[in-house]
């Protein structure tokens, strides 16, 4: 690994998390899901240059089929000086590895092909069995999908703490949920979920979830931050909103001399959220994490970016729904309790 130390940020001086128990998380971390336009080759190479330009917290999955090179990277970040320790390493359970025996045997090839002895957060990533191939159509269904089934979900839960007993796993997490569902978990887990991942960006800022999450002492981790442009065709709709044009978020950039996707990385971070950018461009990687550490956005411009929200979902799920189900909306619970 060659350094640039002119586009490097020191990592002590990113600002951190702390989760449940004391642990710490850097307040920004660098996604690996490079939707259907990078190779895995790019996206490991990105972590290895995220590593060098000061980046600690690694967002990894199971299905992005990546993990095997990602692996290599992290080798060489510590062959580099960077202690396994430092570093932040998280990745999830797919779909079609709920339930009993499935939860280990998926942690153990993650950890496998991650060359790593431990990961620092794992979550359960949908919280449906419903699975769907790689690159599978809008308008695909699986004929064994169902709406949500809390004892299917508690049985992968308990299995995931068994994860965090074996020392495999510190933390356990949640990704894609709701409210409703949140609560039947935070009522049956014997160990509860220190974050929850999230869509979050400022026009779909989720303030009652996201204050749900605080308040309960699960960290909110934020995926498309800056509204996703990259993400994969099958999740973009004709009434899909674009944050880094919208006009306030465009205003407030041309006011601190940034790029409007900086500002959403800014408003993320001093919210309060830990957003998961990713990029496979250095230059826009290391103006990710810079932004951490400079040039604060003011009260007030925090205030304007509240009025930015559209509501606007980008990640639908639709391609998990069931028969039956009348659209991706039945995934998310919008009237406060779970579908059925």
């Amino acid at each position: 690994m060659t350094k640039n130390v002119t586009d490097a940020v020191d990592p002590k001086l990113v600002p951190q998390r702390t989760l449940r128990g004391g642990d710490k998380i850097p307040c920004i971390g660098m996604g690996t899901f490079g939707s259907d336009r990078f190779s895995g080759e790019d996206i490991a190479q990105a972590v290895r240059g995220g590593a060098e330009v000061g980046f600690r917290l690694f967002d990894c999955a199971s299905v992005y089929g990546n993990e095997h090179l990602i692996g290599e990277a992290f080798q060489d970040i510590m062959k580099s000086g960077i202690k396994r320790e430092e570093l932040f390493i998280t990745s999830k359970l797919w779909n079609d590895m709920h339930g009993k025996g499935d939860v280990l045997l998926s942690c153990a090839k993650t950890l496998k092909d991650l060359k790593l002895d431990y990961l620092d957060l794992y979550f359960v990533h949908w919280p449906f069995r419903n699975y769907h191939p790689l690159g599978a159509p809008p308008d695909y269904r699986n004929e064994d999908a169902g709406p949500y089934n809390h004892e299917q979900y508690m049985e992968t839960w308990y299995q995931m703490e068994r994860l965090v007993q074996a020392g495999l796993v510190r933390h356990i997490g949640t990704s894609n949920m709701t409210i409703p569902k949140m609560k039947l978990l935070l009522k049956d887990a014997r160990i509860m979920p220190s974050a929850n991942e999230m869509e979050l960006h400022p026009c779909f800022q989720q303030p009652e979830f996201f204050n749900f999450c605080i308040e309960h002492g699960i960290q909110p981790i934020g995926f498309c931050p800056i509204g996703s442009p990259t993400r994969p065709d099958r999740d973009k709709t004709p009434d899909d909103v674009v944050d880094i044009e919208d006009p306030v978020v465009v205003k407030i950039a041309k006011a601190h001399n940034v790029h409007p996707a900086v500002i959403c990385l800014k408003w993320a971070v001093q919210r309060g959220q830990i957003p998961i950018p990713f990029s496979i461009y250095r230059n826009e990687y290391a103006s990710n994490i810079r932004c951490t550490i400079e040039d604060p956005l003011t009260e007030q411009e925090m205030k304007e970016l509240e009025t930015v929200d559209k509501n606007c979902r980008l990640i639908k799920g639709q391609v998990f729904l069931w028969e039956g189900a009348k659209g991706w909306e039945d995934l998310w619970d919008l009237n406060g309790e779970i579908t059925r």
